[in-house]
């Protein structure tokens, strides 16, 4: 059972987000991809829940059921006070885990001590595979125009990612689509996040700012990688551990960057091997 519970920014935003498991149990924040929702995590937080977690499930600004900020404010430093200030709601230092863009702001946050008790990323590191990082940006940016038909929505997203068989029932896609005043489906996400993200507009610095909280991590760290990935390469990985040699790798077979969509129980047995080995 999971409840939707609400959490405001301290620029004044709501961020929606599913909170499930016992509140006094060890908690576990979990942040998406950009341009995905909260929903992606659906069976890695039943899982969680189950395993004996408190779970908060949250959808990042501009995107899903959360606020659109007014002026843009989407830098991974921002993202990152949004879970910082999550964590900071909890009795205890949670464990973040984050994909993708949530991985690279939950890395941000985790670098401040007293934030997290442990980290968790999912198919991100500092310096991302530029080619792989282009495609999905250029997904992001191809359909301004939104889509007709739920169809039309569920053909680009095969074609971004053919490693996925296309569903015969498309309309679990709802949930990251939204219908604007013009009739037509959009992503539900704020297209200013694209226009304004770091990872687009500097790739080089937005790399030395992960380098740069990579670092000053001391808590336990685990990187989940899908094997097939295009985002993370050897070299990323080996550069990561550079800066924060006590870190983990767990590879999963036949997942790409969407790791926990892809080999759902392979990556939740992964998480939770690493979990169930944290000091209480």
């Amino acid at each position: 059972m999971t409840t939707l519970r609400r959490y405001v920014t301290d620029d004044g935003l709501s961020l929606a987000a599913d909170v499930g498991g016992d509140p006094s149990a060890p908690a576990v924040i979990l942040s998406h991809g950009g341009g995905q929702t909260r929903h992606s995590w659906g069976a890695a937080m039943r899982r969680l829940v189950a395993d004996g977690h408190h779970v908060i499930n949250v959808d990042a600004r501009g995107h899903g059921d959360s606020d659109w900020s007014p002026s843009g404010q989407y830098r991974i430093e921002r993202l990152a006070a949004d879970i910082a200030g999550i964590a900071a709601t909890l009795p205890a230092r949670p464990v973040l885990v984050g994909a993708s863009m949530g991985g690279a702001a939950s890395l941000i946050a985790a670098a401040d001590a007293g934030v997290a008790r442990a980290l968790i990323l999912v198919d991100v590191v500092p310096r991302l595979n530029p080619e792989g990082a282009e495609r999905i940006i250029a997904f992001m940016r191809a359909r301004p125009d939104g889509f007709a038909t739920l169809d039309e929505a569920a053909d680009a997203v095969a074609a971004y990612y053919p490693q996925r068989r296309r569903p015969r029932d498309p309309s679990g896609l709802m949930k990251n689509l939204r219908r604007r005043a013009d009739g037509r489906l959009h992503w539900h996400w704020d297209p200013a996040f694209v226009a304004n993200s770091q990872a687009v507009s500097e790739p080089p610095r937005f790399a030395e700012k992960l380098y740069e909280a990579a670092a000053r991590l001391t808590i336990p760290t685990l990187l989940v990688r899908g094997l097939e990935s295009d985002i993370v390469s050897d070299d990323g990985i080996a550069e990561f551990r550079a800066h924060t040699p006590h870190l983990e790798v767990c590879d999963v077979a036949a997942a790409g960057h969407m790791v926990a969509g892809d080999r759902n129980d392979a990556f939740n047995d992964g998480v939770s091997a690493f979990l169930r080995r944290l000091p209480g």
